[in-house]
């Protein structure tokens, strides 16, 4: 009987001492998670009210962007910061901890700084900006977005590239859009004893009809490359750069749809053979 009035009195004072701990910090737990999720909807509305402010400054685009995804990561970690804190973790020892903690985070996260530091120069000296079309990192597309940690790329067949800002701000790139105007150039083949003047004055009479080709520079053909099978002519026009593949692909058509009309012959690799009797 002694033993049952034991285990009763210890099984009353676990059950105070768990009553007291919920009191303390349950009310802590849920207010905490209160404040976070009501924090990220105030977060989510604030992002919003700064894109829409940066809009109406007429901010270039590309600093709207990479901005927006700052305010929205530094916002976050003020609100969890204060969420730890309603649940009574002590910040000054938090802080302690991160900072003991710190040289290793960094070597860690090296490369996102990087990618955060390329981000801030692409942003300063602008190679580029949203809209233009690049070449960069083996990749090609139009720069849609420049986040705070990468830029992402929309290629011609619509698929979406995420680029690091560490080795796109360091690196090699082709920018197709900062010059109004582009060349053009085709390697177009007629055969061996067909007439190259007729070739050249087709070739020229097709850019000279097509008002797309521009008069200033004129237009180029001549007598590129004896090859093996073929008399390869190079040719080369400037046109404007929103022009540039449809007078491409214009034109390598008209070629080939001509040809025949000029006598010329469309040549392909080809092999003889000469057989010595013995």
């Amino acid at each position: 009987m002694e033993n049952l009035d034991t285990v009763s009195t210890h099984l009353n004072q676990l059950l105070r001492t768990l009553s007291s701990y919920v009191s303390e910090y349950g009310l802590r737990l849920i207010g905490a998670l209160v404040v976070l999720v009501v924090g990220l909807w105030i977060v989510k509305l604030l992002v919003r009210s700064s894109q829409r402010l940066m809009d109406k400054s007429k901010l270039d685009i590309s600093l709207t962007t990479f901005l927006k995804s700052m305010i929205d990561i530094l916002l976050k970690v003020l609100l969890i910061i204060s969420v730890m804190g309603m649940m009574g973790i002590q910040m000054t020892s938090f802080i302690a901890i991160l900072g003991a903690a710190g040289l290793a985070v960094g070597m860690a996260l090296s490369g996102t700084l990087q990618n955060f530091a390329g981000g801030v120069m692409i942003l300063i000296f602008k190679p580029f900006k949203v809209g233009d079309f690049i070449n960069a990192q083996g990749y090609s597309g139009v720069v849609k977005e420049i986040r705070i940690f990468v830029t992402v790329l929309t290629t011609p067949d619509n698929k979406t590239i995420f680029i690091p800002n560490g080795p796109l701000s360091n690196g090699s790139l082709t920018n197709f859009s900062t010059q109004p105007n582009r060349r053009v150039d085709w390697t177009f083949g007629i055969a061996y004893g067909d007439d190259y003047d007729k070739a050249k004055a087709m070739l020229l009479d097709m850019m000279k009809e097509d008002k797309r080709i521009l008069t200033d520079p004129e237009p180029f053909v001549a007598l590129g490359e004896l090859a093996d099978s073929s008399v390869n002519l190079t040719v080369r026009a400037w046109v404007k750069a929103a022009d540039y593949w449809g007078v491409y692909f214009d034109m390598n058509e008209k070629f080939y749809k001509n040809a025949d009309q000029f006598g010329l012959s469309i040549p392909f690799p080809q092999m003889d053979v000469h057989l010595d009797k013995a």
